[in-house]
């Protein structure tokens, strides 16, 4: 089987074929000004990726740097644990041909990665949100070489997250900061393409990717909530509420059990919009933003398999006996 971490760079590859293309079709349109913002804009899909784009609404300016904040807690997590387990001596090794100052410079990038993280926290806190936690990982690497892929493949995921993001934002104190962060991360995604044996500046636009993409991609490493849920991975209830929390990417618990005539309601934990989807159509939440609520009373006994629509990756079940 696969590593996650191939499985991975191959939906990055992918992705950026598919924007390549869309940036040659679109570039003939008429771009209005300079603006860098409005080059990130002309590579994308006008008739089908844009509208999906402007069809991810963030509810509001703490959502999108919830949502940033999700992808730098990843990035930090990555450079930190990568660069401790895999130490020092590892990327010195003279069959790698690597860089002597590669050690300083990932370093380097690991301390930018936690800045943007105290940041985001920080503006979080003080507009009176919560900020989302540092969830837990699986990367998938085992070696050096698998370290530098992931680690590109993040980079040039995130540079497209932040470009599809910043068109959104509504305050004019938080875009300049966005702003300079995703140039930041464009900086650390050319220095990792050209350590891959990539070209640091593949294409001549980049195109923005919608939150739902990104989190496609990115979701499979998050492997679980930053704080334990309460209760065992399978919660009854013999008629009453059981409740469902969605954190971390996950349904937490996974399977819960009730009796006909038991209602589960699941929570949105996290500032990143969710779905509880029955498979089957029996219910369909819609949009769960953070700190939302959906209920549903079940009569009829049998299994029931549901998802986020946002995110296949998470898959829940309510047994009813």
């Amino acid at each position: 089987m696969r590593q996650l971490h191939e499985r991975f760079l191959d939906a990055v590859a992918l992705e950026r074929r598919h924007t390549s293309r869309r940036g040659l079709l679109a570039g003939g349109a008429k771009l209005a000004g300079g603006s860098a913002l409005a080059l990130t804009f002309a590579g994308a899909p006008v008739a089908g990726g844009l509208r999906s784009l402007l069809a991810q609404d963030f509810a509001d300016d703490l959502e999108i740097l919830n949502y940033a904040l999700t992808l730098e807690h990843l990035e930090f997590a990555f450079y930190r644990d990568g660069l401790e387990d895999l130490g020092e001596d590892a990327f010195a090794d003279e069959d790698l041909e690597l860089p002597e100052n590669i050690f300083e410079r990932l370093s380097e990038i690991r301390d930018h990665e936690q800045a943007h993280v105290e940041f985001l926290t920080q503006t979080i806190t003080d507009l009176g949100g919560t900020p989302v936690e540092e969830a837990t990982y699986d990367f998938g690497y085992d070696d050096v070489a698998g370290f530098l892929e992931v680690a590109a493949a993040l980079e040039n995921t995130g540079v497209a997250a932040y470009a599809g993001a910043a068109p959104s934002i509504e305050s004019d104190d938080i875009l300049p900061a966005a702003l300079g962060v995703h140039s930041v991360e464009a900086r650390h995604a050319a220095y990792l393409n050209d350590l891959n044996g990539e070209s640091p500046f593949p294409d001549a636009v980049d195109a923005p990717l919608p939150p739902d993409e990104v989190l496609a991609i990115a979701g499979p490493f998050i492997t679980g909530a930053a704080t334990p849920a309460a209760g065992s991975p399978v919660a009854t209830g013999g008629g009453e509420e059981v409740a469902v929390a969605i954190d971390g990417f996950k349904f937490i618990p996974p399977e819960v059990a009730v009796a006909a005539g038991g209602t589960v309601t699941w929570t949105n934990m996290e500032g990143i919009g969710h779905t509880a989807t029955a498979k089957d159509g029996t219910f369909d939440s819609g949009t769960l933003r953070d700190g939302d609520s959906f209920s549903f009373t079940f009569d009829t006994a049998g299994s029931y398999d549901y998802e986020c629509t946002f995110h296949d990756n998470m898959q829940g079940t309510v047994v009813v006996s």
